[in-house]
C-alpha cells in the first residue's frame, strides 16, 4: 500500500454505508480512482462536504490492490461546482462533462493534460464563459487527448485526399470519421455535414485552450451550433458504445439557450 497526494475532481459519490461513501475521482497524479470514504455521510465528518459533485479538492489516498478500493483518508475543498446557482444549462453542461468522464477514460491512467483540460472547462462552465461553446471545445478535444478524434483530412475508409463533394462532406461515425463519395455508399449511416461544421472541429481538436480562441472564430462556431451539437452527439455515441443520457438535456439551439440563462 502507498499513501499519495494529489488533486481530484469528484465524478461521483454513491452510499456504501450509514456514514461512508464511496466516490470517484479523476485525478491529475493516479487518473480515474475509486475509493472509500470512511465517514463522509457523518454530519460532522472528516470531509466536510469536499465529495459534492464536480467539486476540487486535494486528496489524501492510500492505493490498494486493483481489486480492492483504495481508501480516501483526506479531502480538503478548493473550489465548489456552483453551475446551478447560475444557470439549469450550466448544471447540465457539468452533468454531462462527469458523464463523458466516467465514459471515456479508464481506471489508473493518469493523464495531466486531459485533468488540466477538464479544470479549465469547469472554470468557464461555472462561471461567465460561454458554456455550451466550451464543452464543444472540451469534447474535441477531449477526444484528440485519449486518441479517439475521427479522420478529418482524408477518408477514414480508403484513404483518399478527394473528401469533398458539391459543398457538402460526407462522415461515418463507424467508420471513424469523414469518407468519400467512392465509399459513401458501403457505409450504413453516413451523414451529410457542412465543411465549416468540420473545419470547427478541426479547430477546437487542435486548441489548447477555449479563451485563447479568437472571436470571430467563436462567432462562426457559435452560428453553426446546431450542426456541431448534432455531430458530436452522433459521434460519441458511437465512440461510447451507448447513448449519453445527459445529451438529450443539452440545446440544440445555443441562441434559445442564451436567451433563456446567463450563458
Amino acid at each position: 500500500m502507498t499513501t499519495q497526494s494529489t488533486t481530484a475532481i469528484v465524478l461521483r459519490s454513491v452510499e456504501f454505508s450509514e456514514t461512508s461513501l464511496v466516490v470517484t475521482l479523476l485525478t491529475r497524479d493516479l487518473g480515474r480512482i475509486s475509493a472509500i470514504a470512511k465517514g463522509a455521510r457523518r454530519p460532522k465528518g472528516p470531509f466536510e462536504g469536499a465529495l459534492d459533485l464536480l467539486s476540487v479538492c486535494k486528496v489524501v489516498v492510500i492505493s490498494k490492490n486493483a481489486s480492492t478500493l483504495d481508501l480516501l483518508t483526506e479531502a480538503k475543498l478548493h473550489r465548489r461546482f456552483r453551475g446551478a446557482t447560475r444557470s439549469l444549462i450550466r448544471l447540465h453542461c457539468g452533468y454531462y462533462l462527469v458523464e463523458l468522464l466516467r465514459c471515456l477514460t479508464e481506471d489508473h491512467d493518469p493523464d495531466a493534460e486531459v485533468f488540466d483540460h477538464t479544470i479549465a472547462t469547469l472554470g468557464l462552465i461555472d462561471s461567465e464563459g460561454p458554456a455550451l461553446l466550451a464543452l464543444l471545445h472540451f469534447e474535441s478535444r477531449l477526444l484528440q487527448l485519449l486518441g479517439l478524434a475521427p479522420v478529418l483530412d482524408r477518408c477514414a475508409d480508403c484513404g483518399s485526399k478527394e473528401i469533398a463533394n458539391s459543398g457538402r462532406m460526407f462522415f461515418e461515425s463507424a467508420t471513424g470519421g469523414v469518407v468519400c463519395m467512392a465509399c459513401r455508399s458501403r457505409q450504413p449511416s453516413v451523414v451529410s455535414i457542412s465543411p465549416a461544421v468540420l473545419g470547427h472541429l478541426a479547430t477546437l481538436v487542435a486548441a489548447k485552450r477555449f479563451v485563447e480562441l479568437p472571436q470571430d472564430v467563436v462567432s462562426t462556431i457559435r452560428a453553426d451550433y446546431s450542426e456541431f451539437r448534432s455531430l458530436l452527439n452522433r459521434y460519441l455515441q458511437h465512440v461510447c458504445g451507448r447513448s449519453l443520457r445527459m445529451i438529450e438535456l443539452l440545446p440544440t439551439q445555443v441562441k434559445d439557450a442564451e436567451a433563456n440563462s446567463k450563458e
